[in-house]
């Protein structure tokens, strides 16, 4: 079975694109294929110290999140999330956002959304539930 989610980043109500300076800064040390690393790189294979895999994909205003392995890839995933400023769209439909985010977010969405100060592994728990996602 495949797991994947989403991370949005909103300015004004609308989606925008991320920060692929800032995206490449979190990602790059734990680029799988570092040899293959180019300015120009939009597609990540991760892997977490502990041996756990990623594969990141930045389309547009979308940060992909494809197949994430269980352990530490996680924390990668929600510092990517946190610091881009971004928020996390979990399977079940909740979106995982930042508080300073609630005022950006398009009309309606708040309704769907969950509120944090910071995204951690701990809300991302919290949020996606036991049985939504593959870390239990």
């Amino acid at each position: 079975m495949s797991y994947s989610l989403s991370v949005y980043r909103f300015v004004d109500g609308k989606p925008v694109q991320p920060d692929m300076d800032e995206v490449r800064a979190i990602l790059s040390p734990c680029h799988a294929a570092p040899e293959n690393v180019t300015e120009s790189d939009t597609e990540f294979w991760i892997r977490a110290a502990d041996g756990s895999e990623v594969e990141i994909d930045v389309v547009d205003c979308v940060i992909g999140i494809e197949r994430p392995g269980i352990g530490d890839v996680w924390k990668i995933i929600v510092e990517l999330a946190d610091r881009a400023g971004g928020s996390i769209l979990i399977p079940n439909g909740t979106l995982l956002c930042r508080e300073d985010m609630r005022a950006h977010l398009p009309e309606g969405l708040e309704g769907d959304s969950t509120f944090v100060p910071e995204i951690t592994l701990e809300a991302f728990e919290r949020v996606a539930g036991p049985f939504n996602h593959p870390l239990t």
